[in-house]
C-alpha cells in the first residue's frame, strides 16, 4: 500500500533553514507527481510546493516563491522540500502528498516551528 513518511522537522529560528524529506513506497514512485502541503493551527491546509514526476516542472505558492524549492530523487523514492529564510508564519506540520487514482495520499506529517 502506498506510504509516505516525513522527515526534517524542528525548531529554526527566523532567517534559518530546514530540509524535508519523504520517503514513498508502495507504488512506482517515478510516475507521479509529488506535492508538499502544510497546516498551521486553526488554518486550512494548503498546498506549498508540487513537482511533475520527473522532476522538470515544480509550482510553488506565493507565500514561498523564492524561499523554498521542491526536488525528488527518482532512485530513492523521495522528495525533498528545501526551506530557506524561514519565517514564522512558516510554522505549521508539514505534510508529503501523491494522488493516485483519484485519491489523495498522506504521510504523518513533520512539525515545522520557526521562533526565536
Amino acid at each position: 500500500q502506498v506510504q509516505l513518511v516525513e522527515s526534517g522537522g524542528g525548531l529554526v529560528q527566523p532567517g534559518g533553514s530546514l530540509r524535508l524529506s519523504c520517503a514513498a513506497s508502495g507504488f512506482t514512485f517515478s510516475s507521479y507527481a509529488m506535492r508538499w502541503y502544510r497546516q498551521a493551527p486553526e488554518k486550512e491546509r494548503e498546498l506549498v510546493a508540487a513537482i511533475t514526476n520527473a522532476g522538470g516542472s515544480t509550482n510553488y505558492a506565493d507565500t514561498v516563491k523564492g524561499r523554498f524549492t521542491i526536488s525528488r530523487d527518482n532512485a530513492k523514492n523521495t522528495v525533498y522540500l528545501q526551506m530557506n529564510s524561514l519565517k514564522p508564519e512558516d510554522t505549521a506540520v508539514y505534510y508529503c502528498n501523491v494522488i493516485k487514482d483519484m485519491r489523495f495520499y498522506w504521510g504523518q506529517g513533520t512539525q515545522v516551528t520557526v521562533s526565536s
